[in-house]
């Protein structure tokens, strides 16, 4: 049998709260109960996520919904997703809940690239592409440390130790590594030092970043980490 369709039911403390923050990211409602139990169905093209209401005690930091999401292209719908959040908020929210990841290459799952979603409820909607990114030729030792850290960070959600990767393969290789390695390396750090609420971290971080000198064709290939820098920025009020 083909063409089946697959529609994770996930928690939530209310559903009008997701109505919110997934019509931000593009979303519609197509379905809606109040009685005899709070459920209600999102969809955005192809994509459906239904959510059910708990009890008051129900608490989104302690959730354990997740699912994962296969897609043509991380980087088109986080980019789509990131204009709803720029457009409701002015930035991105990148800690707390609700939060959102930026595209990754992730090691633990085949060289995909992957960003996760973490909405109100505590639910990580983790969205992976359909076909892995060309194997990288030569790993150097901060990106391979880079690697481990997003691993950490954004797989798991263990951003602390994430960090700790982060700071001793900076600290080793910052006069060995190109510019280019210490740029994706140190806006990762930042973001992680948001998650963490340490913006003196993240400010410095980012200081370290912008004293960087890139070629015109590095800027053009790293614009993604470049538009995170401003992004960071903007939550830190820089």
């Amino acid at each position: 049998m083909a063409n089946e369709i697959a529609i994770p039911l996930l928690p939530c403390r209310s559903i009008d709260e997701m109505v919110d923050f997934y019509t931000m990211l593009g979303f519609h409602r197509i379905y809606y109960q109040v009685r005899p139990n709070p459920y209600v169905l999102l969809k955005r093209e192809d994509l459906q996520l239904g959510f059910f209401g708990m009890p008051e005690a129900f608490k989104p930091e302690d959730s354990y919904g997740t699912c994962v999401i296969v897609v043509p292209d991380t980087g088109e719908l986080f980019e789509a997703f990131a204009a709803g959040m720029r457009a409701a908020h002015g930035k991105l929210l990148v800690s707390g809940i609700p939060r959102m990841t930026r595209p990754r290459r992730r090691k633990n799952d085949g060289n995909h690239s992957g960003f996760a979603v973490i909405d109100p409820g505590g639910n990580w909607i983790r969205f992976m592409a359909a076909r892995p990114l060309p194997e990288e030729e030569a790993t150097s030792r901060l990106t391979a440390s880079l690697n481990r850290a997003v691993v950490m960070g954004d797989s798991h959600g263990e951003y602390e130790r994430a960090a700790e990767i982060l700071d001793g393969a900076l600290e080793r290789d910052k006069d060995t590594a190109s510019a280019a390695e210490l740029l994706e390396a140190l806006v990762y750090r930042a973001e992680l030092a948001v998650r963490a609420k340490d913006h003196a971290a993240a400010g410095h971080a980012l200081a370290r970043a912008r004293a960087l000198t890139l070629t015109e064709a590095e800027r053009e290939r790293l614009a993604q980490p470049l538009a995170a820098i401003d992004d960071i920025e903007a939550v830190l009020g820089l």
